[in-house]
């Protein structure tokens, strides 16, 4: 139930992330994307410092971010701010098919990364679901494969992909925090840094009912997207979780034909075709065998009714709470993913 749960916040993520690219559009011939981005993420921010405000009085539901965590907040708001202008700078010396195909190598960035520096388990069935969805995107980017190139403007996507696949795994570290403090710094961090550098490059043009508009957008298709996007990442990981919202596309080119009038091509077809095949692979992944939990000290919000929490409390404590507790070491069986608690060695 809990995987289902964990899907469907990745799926919603996806959904909320689509509604960017056909609405963003409406406002780039008054904004520059610099400054759109740093428009976007700020809204984020602030959306999200709505919701934050009165949640402050249900308190001990979530863990808070604390100075042990700066590493992570650094390393996320660092790599949301480059990732967007490498991908611009790579745009401008590249054809946009190129810099559209090499922009889903984050779904492949992601799962590496989380396999190689963070040692997350991708068996060969979710590497097969992450063919087939990085497989499904290509098709829906690229019209015209003779018009595809390579040049320094494709090693600079190349690098905004890895910015990003790296910030993913870094928001993976974090999912056991208060996701929406997460967003707050993230969203505040790197609008400001964005719009900063949109002021320096000169940049920053005032169209007063874009900018009012774009900070909504970014709520939801920013605020709301990583919000339920660090939902999915507690129980699914980076690499899963990074194949669900690799349908974010899909709801983009789908509000396009809505919103601005696209044509829906052929290509859309056969790579929803694809990602579907992708999809079920992924999400009928099973894995089970017999772990042991070493001891882990943390924070987070948690049940005592998963099997992993068996800590006591002075006072009976039933539902969600979060305070620091220790897992003393356990060894059993049961199906689960790579979740925080299951980082063992296989």
């Amino acid at each position: 139930m809990q995987h289902k749960k964990a899907v469907l916040f990745a799926v919603l993520a996806a959904v909320c992330y689509g509604l960017s690219a056909p609405f963003s559009k409406l406002f780039l011939d008054k904004l520059s994307p610099t400054f759109l981005a740093g428009l976007l993420y700020l809204g984020a921010g602030l959306g999200m410092l709505l919701l934050y405000i009165p949640s402050l009085r249900r308190s001990g539901c979530e863990a808070h971010v604390t100075r042990k965590d700066l590493p992570y907040l650094t390393a996320m708001v660092l790599l949301d701010i480059a990732a967007p202008i490498l991908l611009l700078w790579g745009l401008s010396l590249s054809t946009p098919a190129t810099v559209s195909l090499l922009n889903n190598f984050e779904i492949a960035a992601t799962a590496v990364i989380a396999l190689v520096i963070f040692k997350e388990v991708v068996g060969k069935r979710l590497w097969a679901a992450i063919g087939l969805i990085t497989l499904s995107c290509i098709v829906l980017s690229v019209d015209d494969f003779a018009s595809l190139s390579f040049s320094k403007g494709a090693m600079l996507a190349l690098l905004a992909c890895l910015c990003w696949g790296a910030e993913n795994n870094c928001t993976r570290q974090m999912s056991l925090k208060n996701p929406m403090e997460i967003v707050l710094i993230k969203g505040f961090g790197s609008g400001l840094g964005a719009l900063l550098i949109a002021f320096v490059l000169g940049e920053a043009a005032w169209a007063p009912a874009a900018v009012l508009l774009a900070l909504p957008l970014g709520a939801v298709a920013y605020g709301g997207s990583v919000y339920l996007y660090i939902l999915a990442q507690r129980d699914l990981g980076a690499a899963r979780t990074g194949a669900y919202y690799a349908f974010a596309p899909f709801i983009g080119v789908f509000l396009s034909f809505i919103v601005v009038g696209q044509p829906l091509k052929t290509n859309f077809v056969a790579a929803f075709v694809l990602m579907a095949a992708g999809a079920y692979l992924a999400a009928t992944e099973t894995h089970i065998h017999k772990h042991r939990h070493e001891t882990l000290a943390h924070e987070h919000r948690h049940r005592h009714d998963d099997g992993h929490h068996t800590h006591s409390h002075p006072c009976p404590v039933t539902g969600s709470h979060s305070h620091f507790h220790t897992h003393e070491p356990i060894e059993h069986t049961h199906a689960h993913l790579p979740d925080l608690h299951h980082t063992h060695m296989h």
